[in-house]
Formats: C-alpha cells, sequence, structure tokens
C-alpha cells in the first residue's frame, strides 16, 4: 500500500523516478496509435474522430499510465495533455463496474471550462465503452449532479470547490479511486487550490495511481510531485516555461492611460485585418474585461466578454459561438488561458501585461497550436518593465518590438495620467479667485443689526488726521463698552435669572403643577 501517509521519504522515492524526454534517444517510439496498447474500442474512437499519429505527450505517458505507474507530465499547452490520460483510463475502466457515490477515478481541473473540455473528450473517445462520467463543476444544480452520482460513475470531473461541497453533504465517497488526475497543476497554485488538493489527496486511498501534468514547473509544484506521485516517470517533451516556435511574439508600445491603450489595440486589429481570422484579447482584471468588450462594441468590432463573474450557461454560450466562428473577437480574463481547445486562433493581443511571467506562456499558447501558426501581440508600457524582465527570463529569449520600444513614445507618459484642471483661476487651496473674493459672513454670537450699527458708529480711517486718531480711541473704547452691555441688557431679557424666579414656589420636580395632555387619556384595560 503506498499513498501520502505511508511514505516517510518522499524525495528519496522521487530519485528513483524514470525521465522520458522528447530529445531522448532512448525514448519510445510509437508511429500509430495502435503501437501504445490502447484496446480495440479506444483505437476505433481514435481513429473515427481522425487522429492517427500521436504527439510526443501521448507517446511517453500512455504506455506508462497503462502499466499503472505514476506520471509527471511537463508539456506546454497544444500538445495533447488531455489525450495522454484519457485514454488509457478508458482502456482500464472497460474492466470492473462503478458503484453509487463512489468513482472510480477522479480528474481534478482548476476552471469549469476545463473540466467540461475534459468531459467532450471522454464523450468522443469513449462513445464504443459504457463508462460513465459525471461533472461536478459550480454554477450548476445540486440536484442533477447528485443523480448521477447515486446511479454510480466511472469517471468523475470535478473543481475542487464543488468536490469537497458534496463530500462534506456525505453525498459522496472517494474510497474507491482508482486513479487521480491533477490537470494543470501551476494554474491550480495561482488560483489557491493546493490546500484543497492536498486535503482531497488525503481522502484518497493510498494505492491509488497518480498522473501529474503542468505546463510549467516552479518550486512549489515541485514539491508537490514530491508528496503526491512515488517514484514517477517524468515525460518531458519540451523544455520547462517555453513557448512555441511557431508563435511569432511582438512587443507594442502605448501610453499607460486606457483610452491610449484601447487605441492601440485597435489599430493593431485593423493594421492585421487581412491575416486575423479571429483572435483572444486578455486582460488581467475582469472589471477591465467588461471595460474593452464595450469600447470594441461601440467602434463596431464583432466582439464578446468571458470572465469568472459570469454564470456558467452565458460562459458555456460564448465559448460556443466563438468556436463555432459566430464571434471574431472574444475578451477574456485568464479563465480561457488555461487548456481550452479551440484549435484555430489566427491571434493573441495582451491588452495587459500578465503579472504572473508563466500566464503569458498560456495566454499565448492559445494560438499556434497542432503545427499551425500564430501571432500574439503584447501591448507594453513603461510600468510594464519589470513583468517584461520576468517573462523574458522564464521563457529563456528577449522580445522583438513591433514598432520601436518604449523609448521612442512621444510626449510624457506620466502627464497624460493627470487630470486637467483649470488655469489661470485656481489660488491656493484649491479655490478659485472668484471664491476666494467673497465677502466673509458675520460672527456668531452678533447680529446683523449690531454689525451694522456697529460700523455706522465706528468713524473712518481714511477720514481722519493722525491727531484726531489718537483723540478718538477713548472714544471708541466707550463706543465698544456701550455696544458690549447693550449685547448683555439684550441676553438678559431673554434669559431669566435663577434670582429672579418666585422663591415660594420651591423647587420644581417633574412637569410641576402642569400635567400634558396625554397623561390624562384613560388607560385601556
Amino acid at each position: 500500500m503506498r499513498g501520502v501517509a505511508s511514505r516517510p521519504s518522499q524525495r528519496n522515492n522521487t530519485k528513483d523516478s524514470i525521465d522520458v524526454s522528447s530529445d531522448d534517444k532512448n525514448a519510445p517510439e510509437a508511429t500509430s496509435f495502435a503501437d501504445l496498447g490502447l484496446s480495440e474500442k479506444v483505437l476505433s474512437a481514435v481513429t473515427d474522430a481522425g487522429y492517427t499519429t500521436p504527439t510526443p505527450i501521448q507517446t511517453g505517458a500512455i504506455p506508462h499510465a497503462l502499466e499503472g505507474k505514476d506520471i509527471l507530465g511537463i508539456a506546454q499547452t497544444g500538445t495533447g495533455k488531455t489525450a495522454s490520460f484519457v485514454l488509457p483510463m478508458l482502456t482500464r475502466l472497460e474492466k470492473g463496474r462503478a458503484r453509487a457515490r463512489m468513482p472510480r477515478t477522479l480528474i481534478l481541473e482548476p476552471t469549469r471550462e476545463l473540466a467540461a473540455q475534459v468531459e467532450e473528450n471522454f464523450i468522443k473517445y469513449g462513445k464504443n465503452s459504457r463508462a460513465s462520467v459525471a461533472l461536478l463543476i459550480g454554477g450548476v444544480s445540486f440536484d442533477d449532479q447528485l443523480r448521477k452520482l447515486e446511479r454510480g460513475v466511472d469517471v468523475l470531473i470535478a473543481t475542487p470547490g464543488r468536490l469537497l461541497d458534496h463530500f462534506e453533504r456525505g453525498k459522496l465517497l472517494l474510497t474507491g479511486v482508482e486513479i487521480l488526475v491533477i490537470d494543470e497543476a501551476d494554474r491550480m497554485l495561482d488560483m489557491g487550490f493546493i490546500p484543497d488538493i492536498e486535503r482531497i489527496c488525503r481522502l484518497l486511498p493510498f494505492s491509488r495511481q497518480t498522473l501529474f501534468f503542468s505546463a510549467t514547473m516552479p518550486p512549489e509544484i515541485t514539491k508537490l510531485t514530491e508528496q503526491f506521485l512515488h517514484a514517477p516517470v517524468r515525460i518531458e517533451v519540451s523544455r520547462a516555461s517555453s513557448t512555441g516556435e511557431n508563435i511569432a511574439q511582438r512587443l507594442v508600445k502605448s501610453k499607460s492611460t486606457g483610452w491610449a491603450k484601447r487605441e492601440t489595440l485597435r489599430n493593431l486589429i485593423r493594421a492585421e485585418a487581412d491575416e486575423l481570422k479571429n483572435a483572444i484579447i486578455f486582460c488581467n482584471r475582469k472589471v477591465d474585461v467588461s471595460e474593452l468588450f464595450r469600447s470594441l462594441v461601440r467602434h463596431e468590432f464583432d466582439a464578446g466578454a468571458l470572465h469568472g463573474d459570469m454564470d456558467q450557461r452565458a460562459r458555456t454560450t460564448m465559448l460556443e459561438n466563438f468556436r463555432a466562428g459566430k464571434l471574431k473577437l472574444l475578451v477574456a480574463s485568464d479563465v480561457a488561458a488555461r487548456g481550452l481547445d479551440i484549435p484555430d486562433v489566427s491571434h493573441v493581443f495582451n491588452f495587459d501585461v500578465p503579472i504572473h511571467a508563466e500566464d503569458y506562456v498560456h495566454r499565448i499558447g492559445r494560438t499556434g497550436r497542432a503545427g499551425r501558426k500564430g501571432k500574439a501581440f503584447t501591448i507594453a508600457t513603461r510600468a510594464d518593465a519589470k513583468y517584461l524582465d520576468a517573462i523574458e527570463k522564464l521563457i529563456g529569449n528577449q522580445f522583438e518590438w513591433h514598432d520601436g520600444d518604449l523609448t521612442t513614445l512621444s510626449g510624457d507618459d506620466a502627464e497624460d495620467e493627470k487630470p486637467k484642471r483649470g488655469r489661470g483661476r485656481a489660488t491656493r487651496g484649491g479655490r478659485s479667485s472668484d471664491q476666494a473674493e467673497k465677502p466673509k459672513k458675520p460672527r456668531r454670537g452678533r447680529s446683523k443689526q449690531d454689525e451694522e450699527a456697529a460700523v455706522d458708529r465706528a468713524p473712518s480711517p481714511s477720514s481722519e488726521t493722525p491727531d484726531e486718531a489718537a483723540s478718538s480711541k477713548p472714544h471708541r473704547a466707550a463706543r465698544k463698552d456701550t455696544i458690549r452691555s447693550d449685547n448683555q441688557k439684550r441676553a438678559e431679557k431673554q434669559r431669566p435669572r435663577r434670582g429672579d424666579r418666585d422663591d415660594d414656589a420651591g423647587e420644581v420636580v417633574g412637569f410641576g403643577d402642569d400635567m400634558p395632555a396625554f397623561m390624562k387619556v384613560p388607560a385601556k384595560v
């Protein structure tokens, strides 16, 4: 029995792993799927789908998966990773039967779109077999998913969150899982699913087979493989974090204001009109996806939007329309950057430079798939310099500029970001000259009539000589005393003193002799 809890030294186990590289002379070679050991039913479905020659990742992974070995597969997007675990799973599932609420195999995907795409592959390649498939993703009714689980499923495809929801409700048992597939592991890391995956692995049997696939291998993912896998067969068909050689990559300079970037994007789309069949435009934030989508529609571009806040039905409809050619441009967040099988995308535009360098590899991997040519344009501003350096360090190549680098920008980019303010009227503190010249309001404590009277009584300074001004000082002081005493008298008339009260009345308690009318109303019993 082997599993997470029964492996005292995972590092020692991984040293016994087998490396199978695409450029290794001793790597297994296969000219057709018939050489890989698949069953007749699966081979028939593959032939009907129009595939004859396996890809390098399929050639390396399928024979070892049929033998029940753990696999660590590293390959860039668009190399056929999904079929490399779907086909051997279908072959092994021809023996045995599923039980209610106890799936035989489990596939974990980071997004709903990827999970739905894997389900489509099982339906396509498993049309001659009796394997049942269930999809557990968010945005879908729990009741429909529960009915499928109660009938028993051979293949359970799920996102980590929805899977744990069913388990915590007591509607799912994971003790019968024979094969676990963790797909797009680096995306799981970015989305924060690693703690959920660790919890799920503890719920699975120790004797399971684990297939681990990722396009990039950051250090965190390497640690996970040491924890989850036992003596895995490492299959690396391309250098980790590499990009397709058939994708032309260019940087396009732009000022950092939103309207300037949108104008740059529109000019690129118009310039590529002859070669542009369809394109995916990536933004870093969901709010930018909506804003850019509305801008393109206003400028009469055929565009759609896709991001994580949309409900599942709208996301599915948008993807189907884009696949069918009903939409030419798809503005999306990174939810569309991983593993989506849209085979014939001619262009990718990065409206925002991705913050995580690994996301760049996945974004441009949406084009240039299955040996086709593709183009990837990234709009860069002066603030994106550190992100560009990280991407170049990751992929090991330097970018080429489309029409000059950022040093050729005209004008001061920083000035364009500052809001325009009115000139010539602003004063200190942001107040206009008109506001500064407004007369001050009279001070509290003196009425308007008193102020006017004091002004009338006071002599004008300009009409007095120095001798008159000196002689008039006592008179001014007397006038001020008179004004002050008048104000005090007026206040005393309005507010009676304590000593003016009737001493015979005594101390008043409560309302005194007066009773309010509402207290005289008889109460209802």
